[in-house]
C-alpha cells in the first residue's frame, strides 16, 4: 500500500513520463476548515499560519528530501465547521490533491477524522484544537498542536471565583468544543464550591444577536459568566452583557483570543475576563518577529492560531527531510518530535520543549485577566 502511496503522489506531481521516474517537486499539505459562517475569521487565522509558513519555506527553495528539492502547496476547503463536512472534504483532499498531512483546527472534525486517518490511504492528521480527547484516543498519525484546555480550569476558575463571586452561568458556544468545555469548566467550579447556574449556550457559528441568551443568564444573578468561542461572536457576548449591565467578569474560552475581542468592544468592557495572552505578550525568541512579519502581509494582529500552525508547518517539513520522504506519513509521523526539537529559535514563537509519545507539542500558552483596565499576567 505505501508503493500505491508513492506512485499516487509522483503521479499527482507530474513526476512520471513515459514510463520514466523523475525527481518529485512538490506535494500537497492539505487543510480543512471553517472559511465561512461565524468561525470563518478563526479559520482563515490558522490557513495564514499555514499559508506564511509555506510561503517562506519555498521561497527559501522548499525542502530537500532525498537530495532533491521540494516546494509545498497548500489546497484549503471550507468545512462551515461541520465534522461531517470536515470528513468529506478529507476525503476529497486524499482522492484529488493526494495530501499526506491535513491540517484540521476544530475537535469536531478532528475527532471525526481520527476515525479513519490510519486507514489506507493513511495520512498525518495536524490537529489545531485544546481538546484533551483528541490525545485519549490514542491516534497513531495525531499530531497536536495547542496544550489542553484543562490546564486553564483551575487558574480560570479560582481566580473569577476569587475577585467577583461564587455564581457561574453559562453562555459558551454549543460546538462539540464547547459542549466539552462547557462541562469541565462547571465540574471545576462545583469542585472550587461555586454554584453553576443554567446553561444557556448558543451556536456562535450561526447566531447574529446573543441579546436573548444573556438575558436568560443574567436572569439568575450570575457573578461570572463562561463565555466563548471564535473571538469575533465572543465579542459580541460581552457587548451584550454589559449593555443589559452585567458588571462580573468573564471566563474566556480559549478559542477567544482577547487581540480580536478588543477590535470589536473597548477594552473597559473586558475588565475581569481572563483568557489566553496575546501573541504580541509573549518573550519566545522568534515571536517579535514573527509578529511584525505578519503584520506587514495580512495588516491584522496575528493570534495563536496563526502562530502555532505556522509552526507546525515548519516541524512537519522538517520531519519530511528527516524521514527522507514526504509520502511516508508513518516515518515522516517518527520523525516530529526530532523535528521539534530542532526548531530554530526564529521559529519559536512559543516556548517548546518536544513532542511527547502521544505526538502532542508540549508548549505554552500563557493566561491573562484584566484588572484595572489592563491586561495582567496569570499563573498557574
Amino acid at each position: 500500500m505505501k508503493t500505491t502511496r508513492m506512485l499516487a503522489g509522483l503521479l499527482v506531481s507530474g513526476a512520471l513520463t513515459l514510463g520514466a521516474a523523475q525527481a518529485q517537486s512538490s506535494v500537497n499539505i492539505g487543510y480543512s476548515g471553517p472559511l465561512s459562517g461565524g468561525a470563518a475569521f478563526y479559520g482563515k487565522d490558522v490557513q495564514t499560519g499555514l499559508d506564511m509558513a509555506i510561503d517562506e519555506i519555498n521561497k527559501a527553495g522548499g525542502i530537500t528530501v532525498g537530495g532533491r528539492k521540494v516546494k509545498l502547496n497548500l489546497v484549503s476547503l471550507d468545512d462551515k465547521y461541520l465534522p461531517n463536512e470536515t470528513a468529506t472534504n478529507v476525503r476529497r483532499l486524499l482522492s484529488q490533491n493526494n495530501t499526506p498531512v491535513i491540517f484540521v483546527p476544530h475537535s469536531g472534525g478532528i475527532q471525526t477524522v481520527q476515525g479513519f486517518n490510519q486507514r489506507d490511504p493513511s495520512f498525518l492528521l495536524v490537529a489545531y484544537s485544546s481538546e484533551p480527547k483528541i490525545l485519549e484516543a490514542g491516534n497513531k498519525l495525531t499530531f497536536m498542536l495547542p496544550p489542553t484546555y484543562d490546564l486553564y480550569l483551575k487558574p480560570f476558575a479560582s481566580n473569577s471565583m476569587k475577585a467577583y463571586g461564587k455564581r457561574l452561568g453559562l453562555i459558551g458556544t454549543t460546538s462539540a468544543y464547547g459542549k466539552a468545555w462547557t462541562e469541565a469548566i462547571s465540574a471545576e467550579w462545583k469542585r472550587q464550591g461555586g454554584t453553576v447556574l443554567a446553561n444557556n449556550g448558543v451556536d456562535y457559528n450561526t447566531t447574529v444577536d446573543y441579546t436573548a441568551a444573556v438575558t436568560k443568564a443574567l436572569a439568575e444573578k450570575p457573578d461570572v459568566l463562561f463565555i466563548g468561542g471564535p473571538s469575533q461572536p465572543t465579542a459580541l457576548v460581552v457587548k451584550a452583557a454589559r449593555e443589559q449591565g452585567f458588571k462580573g467578569g468573564f471566563m474566556v474560552m480559549d478559542q477567544a483570543k482577547f487581540e480580536q475581542m478588543d477590535q470589536i468592544v473597548p477594552t473597559s468592557m473586558l475588565e475581569g475576563a481572563i483568557g489566553v495572552m496575546p501573541l504580541r505578550d509573549y518573550r519566545a525568541p522568534g515571536a517579535q518577529r514573527f509578529t511584525r512579519a505578519y503584520q506587514a502581509i495580512y495588516k491584522q494582529v496575528p493570534t495563536a492560531e496563526a502562530a502555532l500552525n505556522y509552526m507546525g508547518v515548519y516541524i512537519v517539513a522538517r520531519a519530511m527531510e528527516l524521514a527522507g520522504s514526504v509520502t511516508d506519513v508513518d516515518a515522516i509521523r517518527a520523525k516530529i518530535p526530532q523535528a521539534a526539537k530542532e526548531l530554530p529559535p526564529q521559529r519559536k514563537l512559543v516556548n517548546v520543549s518536544g513532542v511527547d509519545e502521544r505526538g502532542h507539542l508540549e508548549g505554552q500558552l500563557i493566561m491573562g485577566m484584566y484588572r484595572s483596565g489592563r491586561l495582567q499576567q496569570v499563573g498557574r
